[in-house]
Protein backbone atom coordinates (compact mmCIF):
# COMPACT_ATOMS: atom_id res chain seq x y z
CA UNK A 1 0.00 0.00 0.00
CA UNK A 2 2.90 2.20 0.85
CA UNK A 3 4.59 1.29 -2.31
CA UNK A 4 1.43 2.31 -4.71
CA UNK A 5 1.09 5.44 -2.41
CA UNK A 6 4.23 6.52 -3.23
CA UNK A 7 4.30 5.37 -6.70
CA UNK A 8 1.11 7.92 -6.97
CA UNK A 9 3.13 10.71 -5.52
CA UNK A 10 5.50 10.23 -8.39
CA UNK A 11 3.37 10.48 -11.18
CA UNK A 12 1.46 13.53 -10.00
CA UNK A 13 4.93 15.00 -8.91
CA UNK A 14 5.80 14.28 -12.73
CA UNK A 15 2.32 15.68 -14.42
CA UNK A 16 2.68 18.83 -12.55
CA UNK A 17 5.99 19.34 -13.65
CA UNK A 18 5.24 18.63 -18.01
CA UNK A 19 2.47 21.16 -17.03
CA UNK A 20 4.71 23.98 -16.08
CA UNK A 21 6.82 22.91 -18.72
CA UNK A 22 4.58 23.30 -21.77
CA UNK A 23 3.13 26.81 -19.86
CA UNK A 24 6.44 27.64 -20.28
CA UNK A 25 7.33 26.89 -23.43
CA UNK A 26 3.92 28.03 -24.89
CA UNK A 27 4.70 31.66 -23.26
CA UNK A 28 8.28 31.15 -24.78
CA UNK A 29 6.71 30.59 -27.97
CA UNK A 30 3.87 33.60 -28.01
CA UNK A 31 4.04 35.44 -31.42
CA UNK A 32 4.72 38.72 -31.21
CA UNK A 33 3.60 41.30 -33.80
CA UNK A 34 6.14 43.29 -36.00
CA UNK A 35 4.97 46.89 -36.12
CA UNK A 36 6.78 50.44 -37.24
CA UNK A 37 6.00 53.40 -34.74
CA UNK A 38 7.02 57.17 -34.68
CA UNK A 39 7.05 59.14 -31.81
CA UNK A 40 4.59 62.33 -31.50
CA UNK A 41 6.04 65.48 -31.25
CA UNK A 42 4.00 68.91 -31.74
CA UNK A 43 3.67 70.62 -34.94
CA UNK A 44 1.67 72.61 -37.07
CA UNK A 45 -0.79 71.28 -39.75
CA UNK A 46 -2.59 73.51 -42.43
CA UNK A 47 -6.07 72.85 -43.59
CA UNK A 48 -6.46 74.01 -47.79
CA UNK A 49 -8.31 75.12 -50.06
CA UNK A 50 -7.14 73.93 -53.61
CA UNK A 51 -8.37 75.35 -56.60
CA UNK A 52 -6.96 75.55 -60.84
CA UNK A 53 -6.79 78.48 -63.41
CA UNK A 54 -4.60 80.46 -65.56
CA UNK A 55 -2.25 82.88 -65.03
CA UNK A 56 -1.63 86.31 -66.45
CA UNK A 57 0.42 88.87 -66.39
CA UNK A 58 0.05 92.64 -64.36
CA UNK A 59 0.95 94.20 -67.11
CA UNK A 60 1.31 94.07 -70.53
CA UNK A 61 1.48 96.56 -73.63
CA UNK A 62 1.53 96.35 -77.47
CA UNK A 63 3.32 99.44 -78.73
CA UNK A 64 2.20 100.44 -82.21
CA UNK A 65 4.09 103.13 -84.75
CA UNK A 66 2.40 106.46 -84.16
CA UNK A 67 3.88 107.61 -87.54
CA UNK A 68 5.28 106.91 -90.45
CA UNK A 69 9.19 106.02 -90.76
CA UNK A 70 12.24 104.04 -91.37
CA UNK A 71 12.04 101.31 -89.31
CA UNK A 72 15.27 100.74 -87.24
CA UNK A 73 15.48 98.05 -84.17
CA UNK A 74 17.92 99.37 -81.91
CA UNK A 75 21.09 97.53 -79.96
CA UNK A 76 20.75 96.17 -77.10
CA UNK A 77 23.31 97.34 -74.80
CA UNK A 78 23.30 94.24 -72.17
CA UNK A 79 23.86 91.79 -75.28
CA UNK A 80 25.53 93.77 -77.83
CA UNK A 81 22.92 92.77 -80.72
CA UNK A 82 19.63 93.91 -81.67
CA UNK A 83 16.78 93.68 -79.16
CA UNK A 84 15.02 90.05 -79.36
CA UNK A 85 12.07 88.09 -77.97
CA UNK A 86 13.51 87.46 -74.16
CA UNK A 87 14.93 90.49 -73.62
CA UNK A 88 14.57 92.41 -70.45
CA UNK A 89 14.46 96.08 -70.88
CA UNK A 90 13.86 99.01 -68.51
CA UNK A 91 10.92 101.69 -68.26
CA UNK A 92 12.70 104.19 -71.11
CA UNK A 93 14.75 102.23 -72.65
CA UNK A 94 14.36 102.67 -76.84
CA UNK A 95 13.84 99.43 -78.83
CA UNK A 96 13.11 101.05 -82.13
CA UNK A 97 13.11 104.20 -83.90
CA UNK A 98 11.39 105.82 -87.33
CA UNK A 99 13.63 107.80 -89.61
CA UNK A 100 11.89 110.62 -91.63
CA UNK A 101 14.38 113.35 -92.80
CA UNK A 102 11.25 115.49 -93.81
CA UNK A 103 9.40 114.81 -91.07
CA UNK A 104 12.16 116.41 -88.45
CA UNK A 105 12.68 119.70 -91.01
CA UNK A 106 8.64 119.79 -90.72
CA UNK A 107 8.83 120.34 -87.14
CA UNK A 108 11.68 123.27 -86.64
CA UNK A 109 12.31 122.20 -83.50
CA UNK A 110 15.14 124.59 -82.93
CA UNK A 111 13.76 127.50 -84.28
CA UNK A 112 11.06 127.10 -82.42
CA UNK A 113 13.33 126.55 -79.12
CA UNK A 114 14.88 129.92 -79.90
CA UNK A 115 11.66 131.89 -80.90
CA UNK A 116 10.42 130.42 -77.20
CA UNK A 117 13.55 132.05 -76.03
CA UNK A 118 13.45 135.03 -76.98
CA UNK A 119 9.85 135.65 -76.30
CA UNK A 120 10.90 135.22 -73.08
CA UNK A 121 13.59 137.53 -73.27
CA UNK A 122 10.49 140.17 -74.13
CA UNK A 123 8.02 138.79 -71.46
CA UNK A 124 10.69 139.48 -68.67
CA UNK A 125 11.72 143.02 -70.60
CA UNK A 126 8.12 143.87 -70.44
CA UNK A 127 7.31 142.44 -67.18
CA UNK A 128 10.60 145.33 -66.17
CA UNK A 129 9.11 147.99 -68.06
CA UNK A 130 5.87 147.57 -66.47
CA UNK A 131 7.06 147.86 -62.84
CA UNK A 132 8.54 151.15 -63.75
CA UNK A 133 5.42 152.25 -65.73
CA UNK A 134 7.17 152.16 -69.22
CA UNK A 135 4.59 149.83 -70.68
CA UNK A 136 0.92 149.08 -70.23
CA UNK A 137 -0.44 146.07 -68.95
CA UNK A 138 -2.02 145.35 -72.16
CA UNK A 139 1.51 144.90 -73.37
CA UNK A 140 2.28 143.15 -70.77
CA UNK A 141 -0.20 140.58 -71.39
CA UNK A 142 0.46 140.43 -75.28
CA UNK A 143 3.90 139.04 -74.51
CA UNK A 144 3.20 136.83 -72.25
CA UNK A 145 0.61 135.41 -75.00
CA UNK A 146 3.50 135.22 -77.65
CA UNK A 147 5.74 133.39 -74.98
CA UNK A 148 3.25 130.72 -74.20
CA UNK A 149 2.61 130.49 -77.91
CA UNK A 150 6.05 130.17 -78.54
CA UNK A 151 6.56 127.59 -76.01
CA UNK A 152 3.44 125.47 -76.74
CA UNK A 153 5.18 125.23 -80.60
CA UNK A 154 8.17 123.75 -78.88
CA UNK A 155 6.79 121.35 -76.61
CA UNK A 156 4.52 120.35 -79.15
CA UNK A 157 7.28 119.45 -81.87
CA UNK A 158 9.28 117.58 -79.37
CA UNK A 159 6.24 115.44 -78.31
CA UNK A 160 6.69 114.49 -82.09
CA UNK A 161 9.40 113.99 -82.00
CA UNK A 162 9.71 111.74 -79.17
CA UNK A 163 7.44 109.88 -81.52
CA UNK A 164 10.10 108.53 -83.53
CA UNK A 165 11.81 107.15 -80.95
CA UNK A 166 9.73 104.19 -79.37
CA UNK A 167 10.36 103.39 -75.79
CA UNK A 168 9.43 100.58 -73.24
CA UNK A 169 6.97 102.09 -71.12
CA UNK A 170 7.56 99.85 -67.68
CA UNK A 171 10.07 97.39 -66.85
CA UNK A 172 9.22 94.05 -68.41
CA UNK A 173 10.23 91.58 -71.11
CA UNK A 174 9.84 91.16 -74.69
CA UNK A 175 7.21 88.58 -75.75
CA UNK A 176 5.92 89.32 -79.11
CA UNK A 177 8.48 91.51 -81.88
CA UNK A 178 7.05 91.33 -85.29
CA UNK A 179 10.11 91.31 -88.12
CA UNK A 180 10.77 94.27 -89.92
CA UNK A 181 13.65 94.94 -92.27
CA UNK A 182 15.80 97.57 -91.11
CA UNK A 183 15.61 100.84 -92.81
CA UNK A 184 12.40 99.65 -94.47
CA UNK A 185 9.69 102.17 -93.98
CA UNK A 186 6.68 101.14 -92.21
CA UNK A 187 3.36 102.94 -91.72
CA UNK A 188 1.34 104.51 -88.81
CA UNK A 189 -0.36 102.24 -86.75
CA UNK A 190 1.49 98.71 -86.93
CA UNK A 191 2.44 96.48 -84.10
CA UNK A 192 6.37 96.94 -83.34
CA UNK A 193 6.85 94.68 -80.05
CA UNK A 194 5.10 93.52 -76.90
CA UNK A 195 6.08 93.95 -73.68
CA UNK A 196 4.79 92.28 -70.52
CA UNK A 197 5.81 92.36 -66.57
CA UNK A 198 5.41 89.47 -64.52
CA UNK A 199 7.23 89.28 -61.67
CA UNK A 200 3.92 89.56 -60.18
CA UNK A 201 0.97 87.59 -61.85
CA UNK A 202 -2.65 87.40 -60.80
CA UNK A 203 -5.09 84.45 -61.41
CA UNK A 204 -8.93 84.31 -61.44
CA UNK A 205 -10.56 81.95 -59.45
CA UNK A 206 -14.05 80.98 -59.04
CA UNK A 207 -14.62 78.95 -55.40
CA UNK A 208 -18.33 77.21 -53.95
CA UNK A 209 -19.84 79.36 -52.08
CA UNK A 210 -19.13 77.11 -49.02
CA UNK A 211 -15.86 78.81 -48.83
CA UNK A 212 -16.66 82.17 -48.68
CA UNK A 213 -16.55 82.50 -44.80
CA UNK A 214 -12.91 80.92 -45.11
CA UNK A 215 -10.83 83.20 -47.64
CA UNK A 216 -10.17 86.65 -46.61
CA UNK A 217 -8.01 89.71 -48.30
CA UNK A 218 -4.07 88.67 -47.72
CA UNK A 219 -4.63 85.25 -47.24
CA UNK A 220 -1.68 82.83 -48.10
CA UNK A 221 -1.86 80.78 -51.33
CA UNK A 222 0.34 78.30 -51.99
CA UNK A 223 1.52 77.30 -55.91
CA UNK A 224 1.50 73.28 -56.09
CA UNK A 225 2.45 72.16 -59.22
CA UNK A 226 5.23 73.79 -61.94
CA UNK A 227 8.03 73.42 -63.65
CA UNK A 228 10.62 73.73 -61.01
CA UNK A 229 9.72 71.83 -58.00
CA UNK A 230 12.41 72.71 -55.62
CA UNK A 231 11.32 76.22 -55.26
CA UNK A 232 8.05 77.15 -53.34
CA UNK A 233 5.78 80.23 -55.09
CA UNK A 234 3.53 81.56 -52.98
CA UNK A 235 0.95 84.67 -53.51
CA UNK A 236 -2.25 86.15 -51.34
CA UNK A 237 -5.54 86.93 -52.19
CA UNK A 238 -5.87 90.35 -53.79
CA UNK A 239 -9.68 90.30 -54.28
CA UNK A 240 -13.02 89.36 -53.11
CA UNK A 241 -16.37 89.34 -54.66
CA UNK A 242 -19.05 89.45 -52.25
CA UNK A 243 -21.80 88.65 -54.82
CA UNK A 244 -22.30 84.37 -55.59
CA UNK A 245 -22.78 83.59 -59.17
CA UNK A 246 -26.78 81.94 -58.56
CA UNK A 247 -25.99 79.53 -61.76
CA UNK A 248 -23.01 78.38 -60.34
CA UNK A 249 -23.14 78.40 -57.00
CA UNK A 250 -19.69 80.22 -56.79
CA UNK A 251 -17.77 83.83 -56.02
CA UNK A 252 -14.51 85.01 -57.82
CA UNK A 253 -11.64 86.13 -56.13
CA UNK A 254 -8.24 87.21 -57.87
CA UNK A 255 -5.14 85.54 -56.80
CA UNK A 256 -2.10 87.75 -56.76
CA UNK A 257 1.98 85.58 -56.98
CA UNK A 258 4.89 86.21 -56.31
CA UNK A 259 7.04 85.84 -59.79
CA UNK A 260 10.12 87.38 -58.35
CA UNK A 261 12.43 84.53 -60.23
CA UNK A 262 9.97 84.35 -63.26
CA UNK A 263 9.07 80.94 -62.74
CA UNK A 264 5.59 81.03 -63.71
CA UNK A 265 4.96 82.26 -67.39
CA UNK A 266 1.43 84.40 -68.51
CA UNK A 267 -0.88 81.82 -69.81
CA UNK A 268 0.06 78.78 -67.77
CA UNK A 269 -2.41 76.43 -66.20
CA UNK A 270 -1.52 75.93 -62.51
CA UNK A 271 -3.18 74.77 -59.42
CA UNK A 272 -3.23 76.66 -56.27
CA UNK A 273 -3.65 76.11 -52.69
CA UNK A 274 -4.86 78.40 -50.31
CA UNK A 275 -4.27 78.16 -46.72
CA UNK A 276 -7.68 78.52 -44.95
CA UNK A 277 -6.34 77.46 -41.86
CA UNK A 278 -3.42 76.64 -39.69
CA UNK A 279 -2.99 74.85 -35.73
CA UNK A 280 0.32 75.14 -34.53
CA UNK A 281 2.43 73.08 -31.91
CA UNK A 282 -0.72 70.28 -31.92
CA UNK A 283 -0.67 66.56 -31.91
CA UNK A 284 -0.75 65.45 -35.64
CA UNK A 285 -0.55 61.83 -37.02
CA UNK A 286 -0.88 59.85 -40.59
CA UNK A 287 -4.96 60.09 -41.46
CA UNK A 288 -4.22 55.83 -42.52
CA UNK A 289 -3.39 54.89 -39.10
CA UNK A 290 -6.98 55.40 -37.79
CA UNK A 291 -9.30 53.08 -37.50
CA UNK A 292 -13.04 53.32 -37.34
CA UNK A 293 -15.09 51.62 -35.45
CA UNK A 294 -18.37 52.83 -35.41
CA UNK A 295 -18.64 56.31 -34.17
CA UNK A 296 -15.11 55.88 -32.37
CA UNK A 297 -11.74 56.42 -33.56
CA UNK A 298 -8.99 54.28 -32.44
CA UNK A 299 -5.19 54.15 -32.92
CA UNK A 300 -2.54 51.85 -31.59
CA UNK A 301 0.38 52.81 -29.12
CA UNK A 302 3.18 50.84 -27.70
CA UNK A 303 4.20 50.52 -24.33
CA UNK A 304 6.85 48.84 -23.06
CA UNK A 305 6.48 46.38 -26.05
CA UNK A 306 2.71 46.04 -25.52
CA UNK A 307 0.14 47.52 -28.20
CA UNK A 308 -2.40 49.75 -26.48
CA UNK A 309 -5.85 50.93 -28.04
CA UNK A 310 -6.14 54.30 -27.58
CA UNK A 311 -9.76 55.97 -28.54
CA UNK A 312 -9.33 59.72 -29.96
CA UNK A 313 -11.16 62.81 -31.13
CA UNK A 314 -9.85 64.55 -33.61
CA UNK A 315 -9.95 68.24 -35.41
CA UNK A 316 -8.08 69.78 -38.57
CA UNK A 317 -7.42 67.52 -41.17
CA UNK A 318 -6.17 67.83 -45.05
CA UNK A 319 -5.77 65.41 -47.46
CA UNK A 320 -2.73 63.48 -45.41
CA UNK A 321 -3.22 64.51 -42.01
CA UNK A 322 -5.32 64.54 -39.06
CA UNK A 323 -5.26 67.12 -35.66
CA UNK A 324 -5.93 64.92 -32.43
CA UNK A 325 -7.32 66.76 -30.16
CA UNK A 326 -7.33 64.26 -26.85
CA UNK A 327 -6.26 60.59 -26.61
CA UNK A 328 -2.57 60.74 -27.74
CA UNK A 329 0.08 63.38 -26.05
CA UNK A 330 3.45 64.01 -27.19
CA UNK A 331 6.37 61.14 -26.85
CA UNK A 332 3.79 58.47 -27.71
CA UNK A 333 4.76 55.70 -30.21
CA UNK A 334 2.13 55.31 -32.63
CA UNK A 335 2.16 52.24 -34.71
CA UNK A 336 2.06 53.68 -38.23
CA UNK A 337 2.29 49.90 -39.86
CA UNK A 338 1.33 46.53 -38.66
CA UNK A 339 -1.97 48.04 -36.53
CA UNK A 340 -4.41 46.20 -38.97
CA UNK A 341 -4.01 43.43 -37.22
CA UNK A 342 -3.58 44.14 -33.54
CA UNK A 343 -5.99 43.97 -30.59
CA UNK A 344 -5.79 45.65 -27.09
CA UNK A 345 -2.83 44.68 -24.82
CA UNK A 346 -1.21 42.60 -27.69
CA UNK A 347 2.56 41.84 -27.48
CA UNK A 348 4.18 43.19 -30.35
CA UNK A 349 7.69 43.72 -31.97
CA UNK A 350 8.94 46.88 -32.93
CA UNK A 351 10.91 46.95 -36.55
CA UNK A 352 12.53 49.99 -38.33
Amino acid sequence: MKKISNLLLALTLTLLLLSCNNEQSNISTEIKIPVSVMSLKPQSISKFIETTGTVYSTQEAILKSELSGKYQLQTNPKTGRFYALGDVIKAGQVIIRLEDREFVNNLQVESKKLNMELAEQNLNKQKSLHEKGGVTQTELNNASIEFMNAKYAYENAEIQLAKMAVKAPFDGVIVELPYHTNGVKVDQGQDLFKIMEYKDLLMDVKLPEKHLPEVALNQEVQITNYNIAEDTIRGKISQISPVIDASTRTFQSVLEINNSKRLLRPGMFIKAAILSEKHDSTIVIPKETIISRQDERVVFIVENGIAIEKRITTGLENMNAIEVLSGLKANDRLVISGFETLRDKAKVSVIQ
